[in-house]
């Protein structure tokens, strides 16, 4: 830990307006990344794919949004309404569409697969989350594919995988969310499942897919490998994280419980109310952190109490522990309880809203959030390229396309003419 221990952050109220603390950032297209060169087809619709393109995008790939030539990716309908906006923001399209291009087809009639044909010998990845079998009735499978490139990398992203009795079924990420056994881990004890108030499911398995992206990829231009399938279900990164849980299981027989904010492997674990209604994390997870919080509360004589002296006691007493901790706590402010357990340098952090976190001065100066460019709302906030490479570092290099913004230049780059793209504009098989 450092000797010196930084000042507590503000506890800063949350507000629209809070957004301008943000460091403002400037599209460079310019700029390349380690992956420049790249030419990812992103056929996928909503969360996990284009998480999974963004890491690919953010880092210099040429990704291709292919969307429905009528509506586009469904992402650009989740909107959010204000009064000042009560048609809504597409605000998930805005944040994961960015570095992107549109190219805007109706893959329905045959003119439309023709077209996306004409784009698949130059792209090294190809990534889609249709139904199983989808691909093949389109006439479009993986066998067709790699025998137009046969170094192509094809994502296949469901909710379940491509083989399995639950292959057909549906797969959205908050099924899987319950299914894996997050679920039933979150929440209070005594309440309900929780499930978790974002698309958990989603951005881990986009990030999982853009490593084995980066991995194929790697194997088929270092190693002279072919081009394969990936099949990437949501469930199975998901099931992933979720710690030693089946071999915990196996040990044990006994089936975790819901801890709320406490940990069934370290005490103390858990938030705490201040005295102005704020809230503190505080995570002793190591037996001299835990001697260090007793010695900075003034309770030494905790650290031979039979009750709390060892990992294993603490667990079996947590309430009266949390309630001496919290008893602590509840004396002082938000500001005040970081500035003491910060200088006898305890693991303790506050409990942010969104309209926090982006006025913490530690996320302003690293520029973890940054205020970029929109054409619709002149600029928006959102997060850097993560993570941080310090020769090739990715770049914010475009906004989230207009729906077909990009499909004249696509389409000249694979050689139609203009007089053939104006036919496929006029019949309804591209958006321009």
């Amino acid at each position: 830990m450092p000797s010196t221990p930084p000042p507590p952050p503000p506890s800063a109220p949350s507000s629209p307006t809070a957004a301008s603390h943000l460091q403002a950032a400037a599209f460079t297209p310019e700029r390349t990344g380690p992956l420049a060169g790249l030419r990812v087809l992103d056929l996928s619709r909503l969360v996990a794919g284009n998480m999974l393109s963004l890491q690919l995008a953010d880092y210099g790939a040429d990704v291709i949004k292919i969307e429905d030539a009528g509506t586009g990716d469904t992402l650009r309908h989740w909107r959010e309404r204000s009064a000042a906006h009560p048609d809504g923001v597409s605000v998930w399209w805005k944040v994961y569409a960015r570095n992107k291009k549109s190219l805007a087809i109706d893959l329905r009639p045959e003119a439309g697969k023709d077209v996306l044909r004409r784009l698949i010998p130059e792209a090294q990845v190809l990534v889609e989350s249709f139904r199983p079998g989808t691909l093949e009735k389109m006439g479009l499978g993986p066998d067709v594919l790699f025998a137009m490139n046969p170094k192509l990398v094809v994502v296949r992203l469901t909710g379940w995988g491509q083989t399995g009795p639950y292959r057909q079924q549906p797969g959205f990420g908050s099924l899987v969310e319950a299914m894996s056994g997050f679920a039933a881990k979150n929440g209070m004890p005594g309440n309900p499942p929780m499930m978790p108030n974002m698309a958990l499911a989603d951005m881990v398995a986009g990030l999982y897919g853009a490593f084995a992206v980066a991995a194929a990829v790697r194997n088929v231009e270092v190693l002279g490998g072919r081009g394969q399938v990936i099949d990437l279900s949501l469930l199975e990164p998901l099931l992933s994280i979720m710690g030693p849980d089946a071999a915990a299981y196996r040990v044990t027989g006994q089936v975790p419980s819901r801890t709320g904010n406490r940990t069934s492997i370290a005490a103390p674990r858990n938030v705490y109310r201040t005295a102005d209604d704020q809230w503190v994390a505080l995570s002793a997870s190591t037996q001299g952190m835990t001697e260090r919080l007793f010695r900075a509360i003034g309770r030494e004589d905790l650290i031979t109490d039979p009750r709390y002296c060892t990992n294993a006691d603490r667990l079996a007493h947590m309430d009266a522990l949390d309630a001496i901790i919290g008893d602590f706590v509840a004396a002082r402010s938000l500001d005040d309880n970081l500035a003491f357990f910060r200088r006898e340098e305890v693991t303790v952090g506050p409990v942010y809203d969104i309209g926090q976190i982006v006025t913490d001065p530690h996320v302003v100066a690293r520029g973890v959030l940054v205020d970029a460019p929109d054409r619709e709302l002149g600029r928006v906030p959102m997060h850097a390229v993560v993570p941080r490479l310090s020769e090739t570092p990715g770049v914010l290099a475009r906004p989230a396309p207009a729906l077909g913004e990009h499909t004249r230049e696509v389409l000249r780059g694979a050689g139609l003419t203009e007089d053939q793209i104006q036919q496929l504009a006029a019949s309804g098989v591209i958006r321009t």
